[in-house]
């Protein structure tokens, strides 16, 4: 069954170019290598042996609630969720129905999709959370979470920043912070949701007003966080978190002006937000961070972060190439890479078997940005496997 990325991806090449960021002209979308940039039969094989060992090993990591790993943050059991909604005909459905009724008891009555956590920056995390459990939960496509998915659009679409700064058309973790404050992961978390939950603002209410974004406010806002040719060949179209807090810190072009480093898992980000805000793959932007993505092409470590992030680098990674339609990733060297059977081999090759039930999960022993808990990497990893499998 092919994903909604997948279904959604065709609408890139109707939209057209905007602006310049940096000159593009090198970027390779596809190669003459003779590399198809598919999986073979067993490779795929091993892909579908490693998705089954880590639904199974999931399954038998759920609480009692239906929740995963930290119950305060549903977004945890969603994103585990939604590897099991992708798994179709589901071979966990108890396990998803679980998760499913866990959510829906997250859910607030300004819709919301959170808990309260009392003293913790930030708070419930209420813009992530609610952003990633609604993507989920459409993707579950239960009739009866469609009303629960319409309120949280709502409320996305209501906690985007609309003041006259940098910050303006981005997503925070949480408006109710009242302060100036967006970043390109929640900006790529509220656009993904707001893009594949979409069609259900056809079934809302007579009367009732639909709920979406600003997303030309939100393009400008992704825009904002790309580095153009001024920062300098090796940051040139890669994307930072944001201007106070860029993770990859700084560094210096050759003109003396101190530039925010571009770094793996936000160019995805960034190029999947610019996807789901419906840029043409061939607009200087998708193109640009392209180009960013193949002088950097490793997947051995997060470009930028090291071994930070790097599961989250996987995830987004696939689902960004898969999305601009990317078969073959041409190095700097002249080498060809068909990225989809290096991802598969990667990921097969990082799962972890337990031995006692021979199933698998998959763990980052650098704890930064929660990647030492195995459910959030498993789903990562998992999400990024069945991208493969479309």
């Amino acid at each position: 069954m092919p994903s909604p990325l997948r279904a959604f991806s065709w609408l890139l090449a109707l939209a057209l170019p905007i602006s310049t960021i940096a000159d593009t002209q090198s970027v390779a979308m596809t190669s003459s290598a003779p590399l198809t940039g598919t999986l073979d039969t067993s490779l795929r094989h091993e892909v579908d042996a490693a998705v089954e060992r880590g639904l199974k090993w999931l399954a038998a990591n759920q609480k009692p609630d239906g929740s995963w790993s930290n119950a305060d943050y549903p977004a945890l059991t969603a994103l585990a969720l939604w590897t099991m909604v992708n798994d179709t005909p589901s071979s966990q459905p108890e396990a998803a129905d679980a998760a499913v009724r866990y959510i829906l008891s997250c859910v607030q009555t300004n819709g919301s999709i959170c808990r309260d956590v009392p003293g913790k920056k930030g708070g419930g995390l209420a813009n992530y959370n609610t952003a990633i459990c609604m993507t989920a939960l459409h993707a579950t496509r239960r009739p009866d979470v469609t009303r629960v998915v319409q309120q949280a659009r709502a409320f996305v679409a209501g906690a985007q920043y609309m003041g006259d700064d940098e910050y303006r058309g981005g997503f925070g973790y949480d408006s109710n912070t009242k302060r100036a404050y967006t970043d390109l992961l929640n900006t790529y978390y509220a656009a993904q949701g707001m893009r594949l939950t979409a069609d259900v603002e056809e079934s809302r209410p007579a009367g009732e007003p639909h709920a979406d974004i600003n997303w030309n406010e939100t393009v400008t806002y992704i825009e904002r966080m790309q580095n153009t040719a001024a920062a300098g060949p090796e940051d040139a179209g890669g994307f930072f978190y944001n201007p106070t807090d860029p993770k990859a810190g700084t560094t210096t072009n050759a003109e003396g002006v101190v530039v925010l480093r571009s770094y793996g898992s936000i160019t995805y980000a960034g190029l999947l937000a610019l996807v789901f805000a419906d840029v043409s793959r061939e607009d200087v932007r998708v193109r640009s961070a392209l180009k960013w993505a193949q002088h950097h092409w490793t997947l051995d470590e997060n470009p930028g972060l090291g071994q930070e992030g790097r599961f989250f680098f996987y995830h987004v990674l696939t689902r960004a190439l898969d999305a601009t339609r990317v078969d073959v990733i041409n190095r700097d060297d002249g080498s060809a890479v068909n990225w989809r059977e290096a991802v598969a081999r990667k990921l097969i090759d990082l799962q972890r078997i337990d031995p006692a039930t021979g199933a698998g999960y998959w763990m980052n022993d650098i704890g930064r940005y929660w990647e030492n808990d195995p459910v959030l990497v498993t789903s990562y990893a998992l999400l990024a496997l069945e991208a493969l499998q479309d």
